[in-house]
């Protein structure tokens, strides 16, 4: 039986982005469950690891979006059960709130819609070993939890990636993005151009261009880490 993992979605998306293309390629079985629109993660049964993917929800509005408590309670039992848990964007603020840390919009905002470098901290070790450009898509952002390990910043941004543990990360960024995802978020996010640090598009497409191979290498050696043990 192929290993099953869980993708949690908080919109309704095409599924082409390179977890999907992934999980594929490698013989696992992609599951995807959509709290916000109903869908439960009690009745899941056993699975390999988790990705809880980025999102337009404030992940702090758990009394606005009570779906959010629920989800809450699937990193409880993947930390408790030690199921590999991956956040990315919102999934990765969810991560980080659960764990007792400060989640939300910074004082001074700057919109980091585009292609940004983020470098490796002191502690990355084989995780990141030089600067990578990554596409993004925020504003929020978080405190880095007690126990985690600080991974990847850039000066906008300190905490763009960590590990809690051995086995469940947190990505600011949006490594898992392809070209053509990114080109429905420039229609879709066409009202966020102008806004303090958000790229235009010209520059994104330069950029998208220039970076988006070596981004796609280094997330699916990541994968191949991060998921390829969880088999």
């Amino acid at each position: 039986m192929a290993p099953r993992v869980l993708l949690v979605r908080h919109g309704d998306e095409a599924a082409d982005d390179r977890v999907i293309t992934w999980l594929a390629a490698n013989g696992y079985e992609a599951v995807t469950r959509k709290p916000f629109a109903g869908d439960r993660l009690d009745d899941v049964g056993e699975v390999a690891a988790s990705v809880i993917y980025g999102g337009l929800f404030d992940v702090f509005e758990t009394a606005k979006y009570p779906f959010l408590l629920e989800e809450d309670h699937w990193i409880a039992q993947c930390l408790e059960k030690g199921i590999p848990l991956l956040g990315i964007c919102q999934g990765c603020q969810q991560i980080a709130y659960h764990l007792g840390a400060w989640a939300g919009a910074p004082e001074r905002e700057f919109f980091e819609f585009g292609y940004y470098p983020v470098e490796p901290s002191e502690e990355a070790g084989e995780f990141l070993q030089a600067p990578l450009v990554v596409t993004q898509a925020h504003y929020h952002t978080f405190d880095l939890p007690a126990g985690a390990v600080r991974l990847a910043g850039n000066s906008e941004y300190p905490n763009q990636a960590f590990r809690y543990g051995e086995n469940v990360f947190g990505f600011q960024f949006h490594a898992e993005v392809t070209p053509a995802g990114f080109r429905r978020w420039q229609d879709s996010k066409a009202h966020v151009y102008g806004r303090p640090g958000v790229q235009d598009m010209q520059t994104q497409n330069r950029l998208m261009a220039a970076h988006d191979a070596a981004q796609a290498r280094w997330f699916n050696g990541f994968l191949d880490s991060f998921l390829g043990q969880a088999a």
